[in-house]
């Protein structure tokens, strides 16, 4: 059973902006600030820590800026802290497996940002479907060329979009899909469990090479895991149907990028929109920046000003529940 006054660990960001929420749902709650600089806080009986993404402005999953680290490095010198709620929906970085590994309740914010990214992989579906790459080449060269004759656009009508990965990002992708007359496609984990809202058929990982030549789209909304890592290789690639077109909010490390690269360049592939990639930021001399049929996207497709009270929603719940002994909505999992 949690303390009645937990202490929590968490920004002085944070504690400014959603104090008066989490005492709301905690009144007794003890906030600790973690200030970005300077002597550490008194942090004795703490047992829960709340990582926002003000902490993480400026870095990348991959490149880990020295405010995330000197905050995330002092939950795990803590005695005390037995949970900690992570901004993001995805716990694959390891600095989150090595909290899980050490016994932590870590819980995500899956869902707060679900919209948003649907809406961005949608976006993005539109402006290749719509040939926008094209539109923009012309603008820059100030040369009027309407989009009529041999390369005219397609229309979604009969297209098949598959979604890897059904969770609220998928579900929610899927639901986008069928609102603009493509047949939803998702593929999960256990297709026994059931058609999850917003597709029309659901698939198992084990059916996805038959899958794969139906596929006009094909759009990347899976966690990172031992599954999904280099799913979308060459092969896979290969079974695609000429002009179909792939479009990643998930992870870099889904998608063998030197395979992806090939196909590009060699046409097999109409277009790409990518929001991640194997190593961020991408580097400058990256031949993903020039391709003309590729959407370079800055791993942005959660961005929204409304996100973190979305986040602080899902915290203080989770601590309504902490406080009632009740089990924790989100919890994580090591990476398998």
């Amino acid at each position: 059973m949690a303390g009645a006054a937990p202490g929590i660990l968490l920004s002085d960001v944070a504690a400014a902006r959603h104090g008066a929420r989490i005492r709301a749902a905690a009144p007794a709650a003890r906030l600790i600030p973690v200030p970005p600089e300077g002597p550490m806080p008194e942090a004795a009986g703490a047992e829960i820590g709340f990582v926002t993404r003000d902490l993480f402005l400026g870095g990348t999953r991959h490149r880990l800026n020295p405010r995330f680290l000197r905050f995330t490095d002092f939950l795990q010198t803590v005695p005390s802290l037995r949970w900690v709620q992570t901004f993001s929906a995805g716990t694959d970085m390891a600095v989150y497996q090595a909290m899980l590994g050490r016994g932590l309740l870590l819980t995500n914010s899956a869902g707060a940002s679900a919209t948003t990214v649907a809406q961005t992989a949608i976006a993005g579906l539109l402006a290749l479907a719509r040939q926008f790459p094209r539109v923009l080449e012309a603008q820059r060269r100030r040369a009027w060329e309407p989009l009529y004759g041999a390369a005219e656009p397609r229309a979604f009508e009969g297209q098949t979009a598959l979604v890897i990965g059904t969770g609220p990002i998928g579900q929610e992708i899927g639901r986008l899909c069928r609102a603009f007359g493509l047949r939803a496609v998702g593929v999960r984990r256990d297709p026994e469990a059931g058609l999850p809202p917003g597709f029309d058929a659901v698939a198992g990982f084990a059916d996805l090479p038959d899958r794969l030549p139906q596929a006009d789209w094909l759009l990347l909304a899976c966690p990172l895991t031992t599954t999904t890592r280099g799913l979308i290789d060459a092969a896979a690639l290969a079974r695609l149907p000429p002009g179909a077109q792939l479009v990643n909010v998930s992870r870099g490390g889904v998608v063998a990028e030197a395979a992806l690269l090939a196909a590009l360049r060699e046409g097999r592939l109409a277009g790409a929109f990518l929001d991640v990639f194997e190593a961020e930021p991408l580097l400058p001399d990256s031949p993903f920046w020039a391709l003309p049929n590729v959407i370079v996207s800055p791993h942005s497709a959660a961005a929204s000003d409304g996100l973190p009270e979305r986040v602080a929603a899902i915290f203080c719940d989770n601590l309504r529940r902490w406080l009632a002994g009740a089990p924790l909505a989100n919890l994580a999992r090591p990476v398998a």
